[in-house]
Protein backbone atom coordinates (compact mmCIF):
# COMPACT_ATOMS: atom_id res chain seq x y z
CA UNK A 1 0.00 0.00 0.00
CA UNK A 2 1.56 3.40 -1.21
CA UNK A 3 2.16 6.20 1.56
CA UNK A 4 1.26 9.19 -0.43
CA UNK A 5 1.55 12.94 0.53
CA UNK A 6 -1.26 15.34 0.56
CA UNK A 7 -0.58 16.60 -2.34
CA UNK A 8 -0.28 13.05 -3.63
CA UNK A 9 -3.54 12.69 -2.43
CA UNK A 10 -4.85 15.69 -3.94
CA UNK A 11 -4.23 14.87 -7.20
CA UNK A 12 -5.53 11.42 -7.04
CA UNK A 13 -8.63 12.80 -5.08
CA UNK A 14 -9.06 15.41 -8.71
CA UNK A 15 -8.11 12.44 -11.12
CA UNK A 16 -10.64 10.23 -9.56
CA UNK A 17 -13.12 13.05 -9.70
CA UNK A 18 -12.64 13.15 -13.50
CA UNK A 19 -11.96 10.24 -14.80
CA UNK A 20 -14.62 8.35 -12.89
CA UNK A 21 -16.26 10.72 -13.46
CA UNK A 22 -17.73 11.58 -9.94
CA UNK A 23 -18.78 14.44 -8.25
CA UNK A 24 -16.85 15.72 -5.36
CA UNK A 25 -20.14 15.39 -3.32
CA UNK A 26 -20.68 11.91 -4.20
CA UNK A 27 -16.81 11.09 -3.60
CA UNK A 28 -17.44 12.60 0.24
CA UNK A 29 -20.62 10.51 0.52
CA UNK A 30 -18.88 6.98 -0.22
CA UNK A 31 -16.38 8.47 2.73
CA UNK A 32 -18.86 9.12 4.75
CA UNK A 33 -20.36 5.70 4.12
CA UNK A 34 -17.19 3.49 4.30
CA UNK A 35 -17.20 5.73 8.06
CA UNK A 36 -20.59 4.97 9.11
CA UNK A 37 -20.09 1.55 8.36
CA UNK A 38 -17.45 0.97 10.24
CA UNK A 39 -19.07 3.18 13.31
CA UNK A 40 -21.87 1.03 13.15
CA UNK A 41 -20.03 -2.40 13.12
CA UNK A 42 -18.11 -1.12 16.15
CA UNK A 43 -20.05 1.10 18.03
CA UNK A 44 -22.70 0.00 20.53
CA UNK A 45 -26.25 1.66 19.09
CA UNK A 46 -27.09 3.08 22.75
CA UNK A 47 -24.17 5.16 23.43
CA UNK A 48 -24.50 9.00 22.64
CA UNK A 49 -22.80 9.76 19.28
CA UNK A 50 -21.09 13.57 19.05
CA UNK A 51 -19.85 15.00 15.80
CA UNK A 52 -17.53 17.89 16.00
CA UNK A 53 -17.03 19.49 12.74
CA UNK A 54 -14.84 22.16 11.10
CA UNK A 55 -16.07 24.14 7.84
CA UNK A 56 -14.15 22.46 5.53
CA UNK A 57 -13.98 19.13 3.65
CA UNK A 58 -13.63 17.66 6.46
CA UNK A 59 -16.31 19.11 8.23
CA UNK A 60 -18.32 17.81 5.70
CA UNK A 61 -17.84 14.46 5.95
CA UNK A 62 -18.66 14.69 9.75
CA UNK A 63 -22.17 16.19 8.37
CA UNK A 64 -22.62 13.66 6.04
CA UNK A 65 -21.62 10.69 8.67
CA UNK A 66 -24.24 12.50 11.11
CA UNK A 67 -26.88 12.02 8.50
CA UNK A 68 -26.25 8.64 7.54
CA UNK A 69 -26.28 7.87 11.68
CA UNK A 70 -29.37 9.24 12.09
CA UNK A 71 -30.88 7.46 9.62
CA UNK A 72 -30.00 4.46 11.14
CA UNK A 73 -31.43 5.48 14.55
CA UNK A 74 -28.08 6.34 16.56
CA UNK A 75 -28.50 9.08 19.23
CA UNK A 76 -26.41 12.00 17.20
CA UNK A 77 -25.18 15.45 18.11
CA UNK A 78 -23.80 17.79 16.08
CA UNK A 79 -21.22 20.69 16.96
CA UNK A 80 -20.26 22.75 14.31
CA UNK A 81 -16.99 25.58 15.28
CA UNK A 82 -17.27 28.15 12.11
CA UNK A 83 -14.42 30.22 11.23
CA UNK A 84 -13.89 33.37 9.54
CA UNK A 85 -13.03 31.56 6.42
CA UNK A 86 -16.07 30.90 3.97
CA UNK A 87 -17.35 26.95 4.44
CA UNK A 88 -16.54 24.71 1.52
CA UNK A 89 -19.04 24.06 -1.14
CA UNK A 90 -19.44 20.24 -0.33
CA UNK A 91 -19.98 21.11 3.41
CA UNK A 92 -22.85 23.41 2.75
CA UNK A 93 -24.38 20.81 0.42
CA UNK A 94 -24.18 18.10 3.59
CA UNK A 95 -24.82 20.50 5.73
CA UNK A 96 -28.60 21.32 3.65
CA UNK A 97 -29.04 17.81 3.64
CA UNK A 98 -28.80 16.99 7.26
CA UNK A 99 -30.97 19.90 8.59
CA UNK A 100 -33.77 17.94 6.20
CA UNK A 101 -34.20 15.44 8.88
CA UNK A 102 -36.54 16.61 11.62
CA UNK A 103 -34.00 14.88 14.29
CA UNK A 104 -31.00 16.83 13.14
CA UNK A 105 -29.31 18.63 16.28
CA UNK A 106 -26.90 20.65 15.44
CA UNK A 107 -25.34 23.30 17.82
CA UNK A 108 -23.12 25.80 16.52
CA UNK A 109 -19.79 26.63 18.83
CA UNK A 110 -18.76 30.27 19.57
CA UNK A 111 -17.32 29.35 22.70
CA UNK A 112 -15.39 26.96 24.67
CA UNK A 113 -18.27 28.03 27.39
CA UNK A 114 -20.50 26.44 24.68
CA UNK A 115 -18.76 23.06 24.93
CA UNK A 116 -21.20 20.25 25.95
CA UNK A 117 -21.14 17.85 28.85
CA UNK A 118 -19.65 14.82 28.25
CA UNK A 119 -20.29 11.51 30.24
CA UNK A 120 -18.62 7.71 29.73
CA UNK A 121 -21.33 6.73 27.66
CA UNK A 122 -20.92 9.26 24.55
CA UNK A 123 -18.37 9.17 22.30
CA UNK A 124 -16.79 11.77 19.94
CA UNK A 125 -15.98 11.76 16.32
CA UNK A 126 -13.95 14.48 15.15
CA UNK A 127 -14.14 15.82 11.82
CA UNK A 128 -13.12 19.34 12.62
CA UNK A 129 -10.00 19.22 10.37
CA UNK A 130 -8.34 16.53 7.81
CA UNK A 131 -5.20 16.14 5.91
CA UNK A 132 -4.64 19.62 4.75
CA UNK A 133 -3.56 21.25 7.38
CA UNK A 134 -0.39 22.82 7.54
CA UNK A 135 0.11 25.11 10.48
CA UNK A 136 -0.47 24.77 14.40
CA UNK A 137 -4.43 25.59 15.43
CA UNK A 138 -5.23 28.17 17.58
CA UNK A 139 -8.20 30.00 19.10
CA UNK A 140 -11.46 28.26 19.28
CA UNK A 141 -10.17 25.18 17.44
CA UNK A 142 -7.22 24.67 19.76
CA UNK A 143 -9.72 25.43 22.25
CA UNK A 144 -12.39 22.98 21.15
CA UNK A 145 -9.35 20.01 20.69
CA UNK A 146 -8.34 20.43 24.52
CA UNK A 147 -11.86 19.94 25.61
CA UNK A 148 -12.73 17.02 23.72
CA UNK A 149 -9.12 15.54 25.26
CA UNK A 150 -9.89 16.33 28.73
CA UNK A 151 -13.60 14.48 28.29
CA UNK A 152 -11.33 11.29 28.20
CA UNK A 153 -14.63 9.84 26.02
CA UNK A 154 -13.42 7.86 23.64
CA UNK A 155 -12.12 9.89 20.20
CA UNK A 156 -12.89 8.68 16.76
CA UNK A 157 -10.68 10.50 13.85
CA UNK A 158 -12.01 10.91 10.54
CA UNK A 159 -9.33 10.72 7.98
CA UNK A 160 -6.33 12.05 10.62
CA UNK A 161 -6.56 13.69 13.74
CA UNK A 162 -7.40 17.17 13.68
CA UNK A 163 -4.55 19.64 14.24
CA UNK A 164 -1.85 16.64 13.33
CA UNK A 165 -0.30 17.70 10.21
CA UNK A 166 0.31 14.62 7.92
CA UNK A 167 3.53 14.91 6.06
CA UNK A 168 5.82 17.06 8.83
CA UNK A 169 6.37 16.86 12.23
CA UNK A 170 3.60 18.26 14.46
CA UNK A 171 5.90 17.92 17.71
CA UNK A 172 5.84 21.61 18.67
CA UNK A 173 1.91 21.70 18.79
CA UNK A 174 0.93 19.03 20.60
CA UNK A 175 -1.23 19.93 23.09
CA UNK A 176 -3.73 21.23 20.18
CA UNK A 177 -4.10 17.71 18.68
CA UNK A 178 -6.80 15.17 18.96
CA UNK A 179 -6.04 12.25 20.70
CA UNK A 180 -8.13 9.75 19.15
CA UNK A 181 -8.44 5.83 20.25
CA UNK A 182 -9.35 4.84 16.48
CA UNK A 183 -8.33 7.20 13.28
CA UNK A 184 -10.83 6.12 10.38
CA UNK A 185 -8.75 7.23 6.81
CA UNK A 186 -8.92 6.67 3.60
CA UNK A 187 -7.66 4.13 0.78
CA UNK A 188 -3.81 5.02 1.65
CA UNK A 189 -1.60 5.13 5.06
CA UNK A 190 -0.11 9.08 5.54
CA UNK A 191 3.22 9.36 6.67
CA UNK A 192 2.28 10.52 10.15
CA UNK A 193 0.97 7.41 11.14
CA UNK A 194 3.85 5.94 11.06
CA UNK A 195 5.90 8.12 13.63
CA UNK A 196 6.34 7.16 16.95
CA UNK A 197 5.89 10.78 18.03
CA UNK A 198 2.22 10.44 16.68
CA UNK A 199 1.47 7.19 18.52
CA UNK A 200 -0.91 9.20 21.69
CA UNK A 201 -2.83 10.58 18.57
CA UNK A 202 -3.49 8.61 16.06
CA UNK A 203 -4.24 5.45 17.87
CA UNK A 204 -5.51 2.77 16.02
CA UNK A 205 -6.08 3.51 12.10
CA UNK A 206 -7.87 1.76 9.81
CA UNK A 207 -7.70 2.34 6.14
CA UNK A 208 -11.03 2.67 4.48
CA UNK A 209 -11.52 2.12 0.78
CA UNK A 210 -13.72 4.57 -1.10
CA UNK A 211 -12.77 3.66 -4.55
CA UNK A 212 -10.11 6.23 -5.69
CA UNK A 213 -8.35 5.54 -8.91
CA UNK A 214 -5.38 3.03 -8.73
CA UNK A 215 -4.02 3.52 -12.14
CA UNK A 216 -3.13 7.08 -10.77
CA UNK A 217 -1.98 5.69 -7.27
CA UNK A 218 0.30 2.95 -9.13
CA UNK A 219 2.29 5.92 -11.00
CA UNK A 220 3.59 7.35 -7.56
CA UNK A 221 6.97 5.08 -8.08
CA UNK A 222 9.10 6.77 -5.31
CA UNK A 223 6.31 6.62 -2.65
CA UNK A 224 7.07 5.27 0.79
CA UNK A 225 4.80 1.85 0.99
CA UNK A 226 3.79 -0.75 4.03
CA UNK A 227 4.97 -4.16 3.46
CA UNK A 228 2.13 -5.94 3.46
CA UNK A 229 1.22 -10.04 3.30
CA UNK A 230 0.79 -9.50 -0.74
CA UNK A 231 4.15 -8.47 -0.95
CA UNK A 232 6.35 -10.95 0.17
CA UNK A 233 4.16 -13.73 -0.84
CA UNK A 234 5.62 -13.52 -4.18
CA UNK A 235 9.11 -13.27 -3.01
CA UNK A 236 9.03 -16.81 -1.06
CA UNK A 237 10.92 -19.04 -3.28
CA UNK A 238 9.81 -23.01 -3.57
CA UNK A 239 12.02 -25.50 -2.73
CA UNK A 240 12.49 -28.75 -5.44
CA UNK A 241 12.38 -32.04 -4.53
CA UNK A 242 15.96 -33.27 -4.94
CA UNK A 243 17.31 -30.47 -3.22
CA UNK A 244 20.40 -30.47 -0.80
CA UNK A 245 21.91 -28.16 1.94
CA UNK A 246 24.20 -26.84 -0.75
CA UNK A 247 21.58 -25.30 -2.23
CA UNK A 248 20.95 -23.57 0.27
CA UNK A 249 23.81 -21.68 1.19
CA UNK A 250 26.78 -21.34 3.61
CA UNK A 251 25.80 -18.37 6.12
CA UNK A 252 28.91 -17.23 8.84
CA UNK A 253 27.31 -15.21 11.59
CA UNK A 254 30.71 -13.48 13.74
CA UNK A 255 29.25 -12.87 17.01
CA UNK A 256 29.27 -12.97 21.24
CA UNK A 257 31.79 -12.12 24.02
CA UNK A 258 32.06 -12.73 27.58
CA UNK A 259 28.39 -12.27 29.19
CA UNK A 260 26.53 -11.97 25.56
CA UNK A 261 26.69 -15.40 24.33
CA UNK A 262 22.89 -15.57 24.38
CA UNK A 263 23.16 -13.24 21.40
CA UNK A 264 24.91 -16.01 18.82
CA UNK A 265 23.03 -18.25 20.24
CA UNK A 266 19.62 -16.42 18.93
CA UNK A 267 21.26 -15.15 15.72
CA UNK A 268 22.04 -18.77 15.02
CA UNK A 269 19.17 -20.44 15.81
CA UNK A 270 17.11 -17.93 13.71
CA UNK A 271 19.62 -18.19 10.85
CA UNK A 272 18.91 -21.85 10.89
CA UNK A 273 15.34 -21.56 11.18
CA UNK A 274 15.55 -18.96 7.86
CA UNK A 275 16.37 -22.24 6.20
CA UNK A 276 20.09 -21.80 5.46
CA UNK A 277 21.79 -25.29 4.49
CA UNK A 278 25.22 -24.77 6.44
CA UNK A 279 25.92 -22.27 9.12
CA UNK A 280 29.25 -21.52 10.75
CA UNK A 281 29.64 -19.25 14.11
CA UNK A 282 32.46 -17.19 14.74
CA UNK A 283 33.12 -16.74 18.51
CA UNK A 284 35.06 -16.47 21.18
CA UNK A 285 36.53 -19.15 22.88
CA UNK A 286 34.33 -18.96 26.10
CA UNK A 287 31.19 -19.61 23.18
CA UNK A 288 32.48 -22.88 22.23
CA UNK A 289 30.65 -25.21 24.64
CA UNK A 290 27.69 -22.73 24.40
CA UNK A 291 27.50 -23.06 20.92
CA UNK A 292 27.94 -27.13 20.37
CA UNK A 293 25.09 -27.33 22.87
CA UNK A 294 22.75 -25.20 22.34
CA UNK A 295 22.70 -25.66 18.13
CA UNK A 296 24.21 -29.22 16.92
CA UNK A 297 23.19 -28.45 13.71
CA UNK A 298 25.70 -25.13 13.66
CA UNK A 299 29.49 -25.26 13.05
CA UNK A 300 31.93 -23.39 15.22
CA UNK A 301 34.78 -21.75 14.71
CA UNK A 302 36.79 -20.30 18.21
CA UNK A 303 38.49 -17.06 18.11
CA UNK A 304 42.15 -17.41 20.03
CA UNK A 305 40.97 -14.46 22.19
CA UNK A 306 38.74 -16.55 25.53
CA UNK A 307 36.22 -13.68 25.77
CA UNK A 308 35.83 -11.33 22.79
CA UNK A 309 36.70 -11.50 19.01
CA UNK A 310 40.33 -10.86 18.05
CA UNK A 311 41.32 -12.98 14.77
CA UNK A 312 39.47 -12.59 12.34
CA UNK A 313 37.60 -15.46 10.75
CA UNK A 314 39.05 -16.51 6.70
CA UNK A 315 36.55 -15.77 4.36
CA UNK A 316 35.60 -19.30 2.38
CA UNK A 317 33.39 -20.43 0.20
CA UNK A 318 30.43 -18.80 2.03
CA UNK A 319 27.14 -17.21 0.72
CA UNK A 320 26.36 -14.19 3.44
CA UNK A 321 28.13 -13.06 6.79
CA UNK A 322 26.41 -11.44 9.88
CA UNK A 323 28.24 -9.78 12.19
CA UNK A 324 27.11 -8.04 15.23
CA UNK A 325 25.20 -9.58 18.21
CA UNK A 326 26.37 -9.31 21.24
CA UNK A 327 30.33 -9.00 19.49
CA UNK A 328 31.53 -5.99 22.51
CA UNK A 329 33.21 -2.94 21.26
CA UNK A 330 36.98 -3.66 22.26
CA UNK A 331 39.84 -2.57 20.00
CA UNK A 332 41.26 -5.36 18.60
CA UNK A 333 37.27 -6.30 17.81
CA UNK A 334 37.03 -3.54 15.37
CA UNK A 335 40.57 -3.94 13.54
CA UNK A 336 38.88 -7.77 13.30
CA UNK A 337 35.34 -5.84 11.65
CA UNK A 338 37.62 -3.42 9.30
CA UNK A 339 39.77 -6.37 8.07
CA UNK A 340 36.53 -8.68 7.31
CA UNK A 341 34.90 -5.29 5.73
CA UNK A 342 38.32 -5.16 3.20
CA UNK A 343 37.93 -8.69 2.68
CA UNK A 344 34.63 -9.29 2.10
CA UNK A 345 32.88 -8.96 -1.45
CA UNK A 346 29.63 -9.40 -0.80
CA UNK A 347 26.76 -7.69 0.41
CA UNK A 348 26.25 -8.70 4.19
CA UNK A 349 23.98 -8.15 7.71
CA UNK A 350 25.79 -5.46 9.99
CA UNK A 351 23.99 -5.20 13.55
CA UNK A 352 24.46 -4.14 17.27
CA UNK A 353 27.98 -3.51 18.45
CA UNK A 354 29.56 -3.84 14.88
CA UNK A 355 27.17 -0.67 13.94
CA UNK A 356 28.64 1.14 17.30
CA UNK A 357 31.99 0.65 16.31
CA UNK A 358 31.44 1.68 12.45
CA UNK A 359 29.71 5.39 14.00
CA UNK A 360 32.76 5.95 16.26
CA UNK A 361 34.83 5.48 12.26
CA UNK A 362 32.40 6.68 9.77
CA UNK A 363 35.65 6.85 7.51
CA UNK A 364 34.98 2.85 6.96
CA UNK A 365 31.88 2.94 5.63
CA UNK A 366 33.19 3.14 2.34
CA UNK A 367 34.91 -0.32 2.69
CA UNK A 368 31.18 -1.54 3.28
CA UNK A 369 30.49 -3.46 0.41
CA UNK A 370 26.67 -1.90 -1.75
CA UNK A 371 23.57 -3.83 -0.62
CA UNK A 372 25.18 -4.62 3.09
CA UNK A 373 21.80 -4.28 5.68
CA UNK A 374 22.27 -1.91 8.56
CA UNK A 375 19.89 -3.36 11.39
CA UNK A 376 20.59 -0.57 13.95
CA UNK A 377 17.96 0.21 16.43
CA UNK A 378 17.38 4.03 17.20
CA UNK A 379 19.96 4.78 19.11
CA UNK A 380 22.48 2.81 17.43
CA UNK A 381 21.28 4.77 14.35
CA UNK A 382 21.05 8.32 15.99
CA UNK A 383 25.06 6.92 16.73
CA UNK A 384 25.29 6.68 12.76
CA UNK A 385 23.59 10.12 11.68
CA UNK A 386 23.55 12.31 14.84
CA UNK A 387 20.65 13.82 16.95
CA UNK A 388 17.20 14.29 14.86
CA UNK A 389 14.57 17.11 16.18
CA UNK A 390 11.65 14.43 14.86
CA UNK A 391 11.09 11.47 13.49
CA UNK A 392 10.15 12.90 10.20
CA UNK A 393 13.74 14.07 10.35
CA UNK A 394 15.17 10.88 11.27
CA UNK A 395 13.42 9.31 8.27
CA UNK A 396 14.41 11.87 6.15
CA UNK A 397 18.24 11.37 7.20
CA UNK A 398 17.60 7.51 6.84
CA UNK A 399 16.83 7.66 3.13
CA UNK A 400 19.70 9.80 2.85
CA UNK A 401 22.21 7.61 4.61
CA UNK A 402 20.77 4.74 2.03
CA UNK A 403 21.72 6.68 -0.90
CA UNK A 404 25.03 8.16 -0.06
CA UNK A 405 26.68 4.49 1.30
CA UNK A 406 24.10 2.05 -1.31
CA UNK A 407 23.17 -0.03 1.39
CA UNK A 408 20.16 -1.36 2.99
CA UNK A 409 18.93 0.52 6.61
CA UNK A 410 16.40 -1.72 8.72
CA UNK A 411 15.36 0.73 11.01
CA UNK A 412 14.14 -1.14 14.16
CA UNK A 413 10.43 -0.49 15.31
CA UNK A 414 6.87 -0.30 15.86
CA UNK A 415 6.55 0.10 12.02
CA UNK A 416 10.07 -0.98 11.36
CA UNK A 417 11.66 1.24 8.59
CA UNK A 418 13.43 -0.20 5.24
CA UNK A 419 15.03 2.11 3.28
CA UNK A 420 17.14 1.27 -0.02
CA UNK A 421 19.88 2.31 -1.83
CA UNK A 422 17.25 4.03 -4.60
CA UNK A 423 15.61 6.06 -2.02
CA UNK A 424 12.82 3.39 -1.59
CA UNK A 425 11.71 3.06 1.65
CA UNK A 426 9.06 0.29 3.40
CA UNK A 427 7.49 0.06 6.40
CA UNK A 428 6.39 -3.38 8.37
CA UNK A 429 2.52 -3.72 9.34
CA UNK A 430 3.77 -7.01 11.41
CA UNK A 431 4.93 -7.28 15.10
CA UNK A 432 4.13 -6.16 18.21
CA UNK A 433 5.12 -4.63 21.67
CA UNK A 434 6.13 -8.00 23.02
CA UNK A 435 8.79 -7.96 20.46
CA UNK A 436 10.49 -5.13 22.90
CA UNK A 437 13.00 -7.20 24.78
CA UNK A 438 16.61 -8.01 24.17
CA UNK A 439 17.14 -10.56 21.48
CA UNK A 440 14.72 -9.69 19.05
CA UNK A 441 16.82 -7.82 16.86
CA UNK A 442 19.94 -10.86 17.43
CA UNK A 443 16.69 -12.94 15.67
CA UNK A 444 16.37 -10.66 13.01
CA UNK A 445 20.12 -10.21 12.06
CA UNK A 446 20.13 -14.29 12.13
CA UNK A 447 17.19 -14.24 9.84
CA UNK A 448 18.35 -11.91 7.46
CA UNK A 449 21.55 -13.35 6.83
CA UNK A 450 19.55 -16.51 6.56
CA UNK A 451 17.83 -15.21 3.90
CA UNK A 452 20.86 -13.67 1.99
CA UNK A 453 22.70 -17.05 2.19
CA UNK A 454 19.72 -19.10 0.51
CA UNK A 455 20.44 -16.29 -2.47
CA UNK A 456 17.65 -13.82 -1.63
CA UNK A 457 18.67 -10.45 -2.91
CA UNK A 458 19.29 -8.03 -0.37
CA UNK A 459 16.21 -6.12 -0.90
CA UNK A 460 14.14 -9.79 -0.96
CA UNK A 461 15.89 -10.41 2.34
CA UNK A 462 14.84 -7.52 3.66
CA UNK A 463 11.52 -7.25 2.56
CA UNK A 464 10.68 -10.82 3.47
CA UNK A 465 12.90 -11.40 6.32
CA UNK A 466 11.22 -7.89 8.76
CA UNK A 467 7.84 -9.22 7.79
CA UNK A 468 8.64 -12.77 8.66
CA UNK A 469 10.43 -11.43 11.92
CA UNK A 470 7.13 -9.73 12.79
CA UNK A 471 4.73 -11.98 11.64
CA UNK A 472 6.36 -14.97 13.73
CA UNK A 473 6.35 -12.38 17.08
CA UNK A 474 2.53 -12.35 15.88
CA UNK A 475 1.97 -15.61 16.11
CA UNK A 476 3.90 -16.20 19.29
CA UNK A 477 2.41 -13.61 20.44
CA UNK A 478 -0.79 -15.17 20.61
CA UNK A 479 -0.10 -18.23 21.92
CA UNK A 480 1.83 -16.94 25.09
CA UNK A 481 1.27 -13.46 25.54
CA UNK A 482 2.22 -9.88 24.86
CA UNK A 483 4.17 -9.66 28.04
CA UNK A 484 5.69 -12.98 28.27
CA UNK A 485 7.11 -13.10 24.68
CA UNK A 486 10.55 -14.27 24.42
CA UNK A 487 12.99 -13.92 21.43
CA UNK A 488 13.56 -17.51 21.44
CA UNK A 489 9.37 -17.59 21.68
CA UNK A 490 9.73 -15.64 17.86
CA UNK A 491 12.18 -18.00 16.53
CA UNK A 492 10.37 -20.82 17.39
CA UNK A 493 7.32 -19.67 15.23
CA UNK A 494 9.25 -18.71 12.15
CA UNK A 495 7.92 -21.62 10.92
CA UNK A 496 4.44 -21.20 10.96
CA UNK A 497 5.29 -17.46 9.95
CA UNK A 498 5.92 -19.44 6.84
CA UNK A 499 3.55 -21.46 6.42
CA UNK A 500 0.92 -18.33 7.04
CA UNK A 501 2.70 -16.48 4.31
Amino acid sequence: MKILTVDEIKQVDEYTILHEPIDSIDLMERAANACANWIIQHIQPHLSINIFCGTGNNGGDGLAIARLLLKKGFNVKIFIVRSAAAPTLDFVENNKRLISLENADIIDLASQDQFPQLSKNDVVIDALFGIGLNKPIKGIYSQVIKKINESLCPIIAIDIPSGLMADTSSAANEDAIIKAIYTLSFETVKLAFMMPENADFVGQFYILSIGLNQDIIQTFTNSPQLLELSMVQHILQPRKPFAHKGDFGHAVIIAGSYGKMGAAVLAAKACLRTGAGLLTMHVPSCGYSIIQTSIPEAMVTCDEQEKYIATSIVLGRHQAIGIGPGLGCEKETANVLKLILRQNTKPMVIDADAINIIAEKLSWMKLITAGSIFTPHPKEFERLVGKTSNQFERFSKQVEFSKRYQIFIVLKGKYTCITCPDGQAYFNSTGNPGMAKGGSGDALTGILTGLLAQGYSPKEACLLGVYLHGLAGDLAMAAIGERSLLASDLIDYIGKAYQSI
